[in-house]
């Protein structure tokens, strides 16, 4: 074999090796490999960054809450429903608990400095309460961001079916009747629907099923019922247009019972201002006749 020979053969054994290499290393799988693969999971959804000057201070601590086995599975629930991850939540639980623990101390250096002493009990009962409000603060902001976003999502729901009904009167069918309806609005709740109802149609998923687990994700019990009835009419042929008229009439009944009830609680909160200013408008106004009477001499 002559030299060039040889060198020609060992150049092309090194490109082809090269060519292998690289082949295997940015090789893409092909289409009936990606049709047969298993769906990825569920990505929990994060309304934003944690950005909030508590989540950055207490990033730290947060291992230490989760090692005692915070947050509880109806705090993971919550924070499903307003879409936050668990480490911002257990940051604030942190920063809370040093801020609890760390400044009713500081305050009482600045007041003994300043010459003011409390008693030893009244300054503890003030920490232990400062403590305990502070330590659930957190919780308590949670709690009503979710009841307030499981509200919106009912009433979005409310429409949502209503909607539906709508095209399903126009001749549409079960399918259309859902995109056009989940196209219609606007906002975070019906923008989530549309999401699911489109995941759900990459995914070669029926619909119902994706209004159910959509329920489960933002505890919101009204979905199942309305995908039990959609799956009697894609599954069973069913006419369904007057049962979910039915349910929506139900439904929107339902949330203006609430309005006005929340309405008229608010009235009542709002009397209770007008009469403490109405009594102390009565004392402002006696105060000098009843001083004159008791310690006149």
């Amino acid at each position: 074999m002559t030299p060039a020979l040889a060198a020609a053969l060992a150049g092309a054994a090194l490109g082809l090796a090269l060519w292998a290499l690289f082949a295997a290393r940015w090789a893409r799988p092909t289409l009936a490999e990606r049709l047969a693969a298993p769906p990825p999971p569920r990505q929990t959804m994060v309304a934003g960054p944690d950005t909030g000057v508590l989540a950055r201070l207490g990033r730290i601590g947060a291992p230490v809450l989760e090692g005692f086995g915070m947050p509880g599975p109806r705090t993971r629930r919550n924070l499903r429903v307003c879409e936050r991850s668990s480490a911002s939540y257990l940051a604030e639980k942190f920063t809370a608990l040093v801020l609890g623990l760390a400044f009713p101390p500081l305050l009482g250096a600045m007041l003994s400095l300043a010459g003011i002493l409390p008693s030893g009990a009244l300054a503890g009962a003030m920490w232990v309460a400062f403590a305990v409000i502070v330590w659930f603060a957190p919780d308590m902001s949670l709690r009503d961001e979710a009841d307030k976003r499981r509200e919106r999502m009912r009433r979005a729901l409310a429409s949502f079916a209503d909607l539906v009904v709508v095209s399903l009167a126009g001749g549409a069918g079960v399918n259309g009747a859902l995109a056009d309806a989940g196209a219609a609005g606007n906002g975070w709740a019906m923008a989530r629907i549309r999401e699911s109802l489109r995941e759900a149609t990459l995914m070669r998923q029926s619909p119902w099923t994706a209004l159910r687990d959509l329920g489960e994700r933002y505890d919101t019990p009204e979905f199942a019922e309305l995908a039990a009835s959609l799956q009697l009419a894609g599954a069973d042929g069913a006419r369904i247009r007057s049962s979910l008229a039915a349910k929506a009439k139900t439904l929107r009944t339902q949330f203006l019972a609430e309005m006005d009830a929340e309405a008229q609680s608010a009235t009542e909160r709002m009397s209770l201002p007008v009469v403490l200013l109405f009594a102390g408008f009565l004392a402002l106004l006696g105060y000098p006749a009843m001083s004159h009477i008791l310690f006149s001499t």
